[in-house]
Formats: structure tokens, C-alpha cells, sequence
């Protein structure tokens, strides 16, 4: 018997080590619903959900963008809505925006909660929501689709990584001593005015968004439609898991629960072989190597305003490195060590020995496949969680941050340079790329147990800390805080009235006596 255990857990164990999961017990329905992303965002959700679908479950995917998977298991439905394209927003232009470019949201989110329920498609898949096993929601900007997890077990998925808003929902309300918000990277250890604008970061936000400029203007589109249902932010209570973009090895290690699963880079994957034009092009440019500049896939090179267009053409005249550049549209005097193209494989780029450095925007899925392939960053942050990330790249010896508003021709040839000769950029990279590939499964077979056990588990409840049903007067115990005080002050003058009686009646007497004598 013993023996027989014995052999059982050593095969569990060696399951585990190569990174193969059990068959599932049956095949699941399984509805993703993004209808407000980015690309970005998309390219987070495609890896589970191909990997779901590799495992026989059937899986729906509501979302903002065209069709793009061609597995036979996943079905896409696109809502069409042309509230929110990211082909309309020129995102330099939200670098004037002091919430990061959050502004075009106050508009767009009602907009989309007031018609997506009135397509035809959102709407029979919302008629049929109970017919899945498990919702999967993209946590940041979808609180639209909250009307479809009433009473159905979901997961979220959060794209942008560890969000302390997402965190206190779930009952793990993080510390602003040493964790930043969602926004802003700043100093460790904090010093006293970093804690207090990290705080006051913390609960602005919070409250602008959640309580002020854009739930609450969601919510009104949604009850005028649905008026029986709960709350939205009731209903994002009920959450069973959160799946976090992010790991500690490329961020701040944070107290997590049961209930947080960190699944960092799991969209990144080994190089597949390039075309032959950009192998020819990025092998021929000998021992100076390459350069690759990518904005992402927001903010399209085009919307670039020409002033730095102008700066990096001049900077790569003076290079004696080849650049590769993702440029949607014409560019005229372009330098011979410069390849323009509107599309380019990234991750098989920077896979590629000969590639020194990566321009960036320091957007998420860029940061981490800069990591897991092992290639130097030079961050130029545009909007949002950029800046956060290109202080990241530069605080932990990534490479170098640059600010849009500061750029000439000099700093960005003696960046460059100096990323490229210096070698301690490169083992920086090296060593945390170590970390993170570092792991007992990969991300992506972590996000598909995580997911599959809450299904197995009929919403997983085990899972929910207690304290994400408390309000925030039980949760920081301010009514016993207040109980306490209460009883300190009827204490106080209590003792303060027994210290007069006992002092009138020993000092009151001796008054007699002396009166008498």
C-alpha cells in the first residue's frame, strides 16, 4: 500500500515538474468577455484561451476586436461598437491628461454600457451567460460586462498586472507604505512625503474611478436597463480568482491570496524563425548589431509628432548599428541602416543574439518579452502605466528612461550607446530572465489549472478571504476603534469624578479640622 501511495505521488510529482496537467473531466464551456481592450489586452487572453481550447473546452470570446484565432474551439463574437477604437486616439496627445490618458473612458464607458446590450449577439449570449461553466472577465476598463456574472460563477483576468483597487475587492488591501499605485513607481524604501502622495495616490484614484467619474455613470446605463440587478461593484465581489499579468521577479514582491494566481509573460513563448529578409537584415549587420523600435500597438508611429520623428531619424544617421523600426506609414529620407516595416514578429526579435536594445513605449507585454528574451530596454513612456515601467527599467538596471519632452539627437545616441557597450545592461536582463523562466509550470499552465479548478470546485468559494465581504468601517475596525474611545472617555471622567469626591473629602476635612483648631 505504502508502496503503491509512494509511486503515485512520485508521478504526481514528476506531472508536475514537466509542466503536464492532468485531462480534464470533461469538456468545458467557457465565455471570455473583453469588450473593452486593447490589443494588448487581447494578446493576454488569446494564450489561455488557446491553451483551453487545446484541452477540448469550448470557448467564447466576446470582444471590441476582429476575428483572429482559427482554433475550431473558440468562437468569437465582435459587438461592433465603434465607441472605443484605438485607431481614433492619437495617445501623445493624453500625455497632457493627468490621469494617463484614463479621460477618454468617462465617455466611452457609458456610451458602450448604454448599446452593447442592445446588440443582437451581446444579447443572446447574455440570455445564455448560465449556460457556462465559468465567465472570464478582463479586469480593467469591463466593469460594462458585470451584468453577465449575476449569479454565475467568474474569474477576472488582470492584464495590467497587480491593481490595488483589484486587490482590496478581493479582501487584500495592500499596504501604500511600500507598494505604488497603479500609476506611478516610486523610491524604495519610501520616504515620508513619497508615503503620503503613494497614499493619496491610492484613494484617488480609487474613488475616481470606482465612486466618482466613470462606475457610476456605468451604472446608470446598466440599471436603466436591468433595474433588478445588484450593484455592479456588488457583483464584482463575487469574484472567485483573479489572474495576475505580473510575477515577482519583474515586479514587487506582494502579499498575495489564495485568490491572487501570478501568471506574468505567460503570451511569451520561444522564437519561431524569421523571414528570410529581416534573418538577411539583422545577421548582416555584423558584430555592431541591431536596433529595434517599437511604440506598440496603441500608439502608431504615424501619430508620433514630427519634432521626434525627425530627432530619432538624425540619432540613427549616427549609428553604426542597423535599426529595424514598426512605422505605420511613409517616411521620407530614411538613413540606409533603417528598415521601416507596419508589422514585425517582436518576440522572434528580440529572441535574436544580434538585437542590443529595444526602444520602447514600456508598455507590459513589451516589458516582459524584453525580459524573457533577454534584450536591453531603452523606455519611452507615452501614457498610462508606461512611466511606472520605464522607471522600472531604469531602477533596476534594465537599460535607460527617457521623457518625450527632454529628447535630442545627443541623448538618444549616448543612450543607445551606452546600452550597447556597457555589459551590465545586458546581465541585469540576463539575471532576471534567469528568475522568471524559473518556475515549476509555465504561466500559461498555471492560468488553465487555476481555471479549471474553479469550475471543478463550482465557483471555488474556499477560495474568498472573508474580508472581501467587510465593509471598510468593519475592515479597518474603525466602529470598535470608536467603541474604545468611547470607553476611554467614560473611563476618563469617571476616574476624574471619583478623584474629585476622594479629593474633596480628605482636603475638605483637614479645612474643618484647621477651622475648628
Amino acid at each position: 500500500m505504502k508502496v503503491a501511495t509512494l509511486c503515485v505521488l512520485v508521478a504526481a510529482l514528476t506531472q508536475g515538474a514537466l509542466g503536464v496537467l492532468s485531462p480534464p473531466e470533461r469538456s468545458y464551456k467557457i465565455l471570455m468577455l473583453l469588450p473593452v481592450s486593447s490589443k494588448s489586452h487581447r494578446n493576454v487572453f488569446m494564450p489561455i484561451a488557446e491553451a483551453l481550447a487545446d484541452r477540448g473546452h469550448k470557448v467564447v470570446m466576446l470582444t471590441n476586436h476582429p476575428k483572429s484565432s482559427k482554433h475550431p474551439n473558440i468562437f468569437e463574437v465582435t459587438h461592433g461598437l465603434p465607441h472605443f477604437r484605438e485607431d481614433n486616439v492619437n495617445m501623445f496627445d493624453s500625455r497632457k491628461d493627468p490621469t494617463g490618458g484614463l479621460n477618454i473612458f468617462v465617455t466611452a464607458l457609458p456610451a458602450i454600457a448604454r448599446d452593447m446590450y442592445k446588440v443582437k449577439a451581446v444579447k443572446d449570449l447574455y440570455d445564455k451567460r448560465k449556460d457556462f461553466d465559468l465567465i472570464v472577465v478582463n479586469h480593467m476598463f469591463n466593469e460594462v460586462a458585470y451584468p453577465f456574472v449575476h449569479e454565475v460563477p467568474f474569474i477576472t483576468v488582470a492584464t495590467s498586472g497587480m491593481d490595488p483597487r483589484q486587490s482590496a475587492v478581493l479582501g487584500n488591501v495592500l499596504n501604500p507604505a511600500y507598494v505604488s499605485n497603479l500609476l506611478t513607481e516610486l523610491p524604495s524604501p519610501m520616504s515620508v512625503w513619497h508615503r503620503l502622495q503613494n497614499l493619496l495616490m491610492h484613494v484617488s484614484f480609487s474613488v475616481y474611478w470606482r465612486n466618482w467619474a466613470i462606475v457610476p455613470l456605468i451604472q446608470k446605463e446598466i440599471s436603466a436597463q436591468f433595474p433588478e440587478l445588484p450593484p455592479l461593484l456588488d457583483l464584482e465581489r463575487n469574484m472567485s480568482l483573479a489572474l495576475l499579468n505580473s510575477h515577482f521577479t519583474i515586479s514587487k514582491s506582494v502579499p498575495l491570496l489564495p485568490s491572487q494566481v501570478e501568471v506574468g509573460a505567460m503570451h511569451c513563448r520561444p522564437a519561431n524563425p524569421l523571414p528570410q529578409e529581416l534573418e538577411s537584415w539583422i545577421t548582416g549587420a555584423g558584430a555592431e548589431g541591431v536596433i529595434y523600435f517599437s511604440l506598440g500597438s496603441v500608439a502608431r508611429g504615424n501619430s508620433m509628432p514630427v519634432q521626434y520623428r525627425n530627432l530619432f531619424l538624425q540619432a540613427f544617421r549616427r549609428l553604426p548599428q542597423r535599426v529595424i523600426w514598426k512605422y505605420e506609414g511613409e517616411l521620407e529620407d530614411v538613413p540606409d541602416n533603417v528598415m521601416i516595416n507596419k508589422w514585425l514578429p517582436q518576440q522572434d526579435i528580440l529572441a535574436h543574439d544580434n538585437v542590443k536594445v529595444f526602444i520602447t513605449h514600456g508598455g507590459l507585454l513589451s516589458l516582459q518579452e524584453s525580459i524573457y528574451h533577454v534584450t536591453p530596454l531603452l523606455a519611452l513612456p507615452i501614457f498610462g502605466d508606461q512611466p511606472k515601467n520605464g522607471r522600472f527599467v531604469r531602477d533596476s538596471g534594465l537599460g535607460h528612461f527617457l521623457v518625450w519632452e527632454e529628447l535630442t539627437e545627443d541623448l538618444i545616441v549616448n543612450a543607445l550607446t551606452d546600452i550597447i557597450s556597457d555589459p551590465k545592461y545586458k546581465e541585469n536582463v540576463m539575471k532576471m530572465s534567469a528568475g522568471l523562466r524559473d518556475q515549476l509550470i509555465s504561466p500559461k499552465e498555471l492560468a488553465v489549472f487555476w481555471t479549471e479548478y474553479v469550475i471543478r470546485q463550482r465557483g471555488a468559494p474556499q477560495l474568498r478571504s472573508p474580508a472581501a465581504q467587510l465593509s471598510w468601517v468593519e475592515f479597518l475596525m474603525l466602529d470598535v476603534l470608536l467603541l474604545l474611545h468611547l470607553a476611554l472617555l467614560v473611563l476618563y471622567f469617571t476616574l476624574r469624578r471619583v478623584l474629585r469626591a476622594i479629593s474633596a473629602k480628605i482636603f475638605g476635612s483637614e479645612g474643618s479640622k484647621q477651622k475648628k483648631e
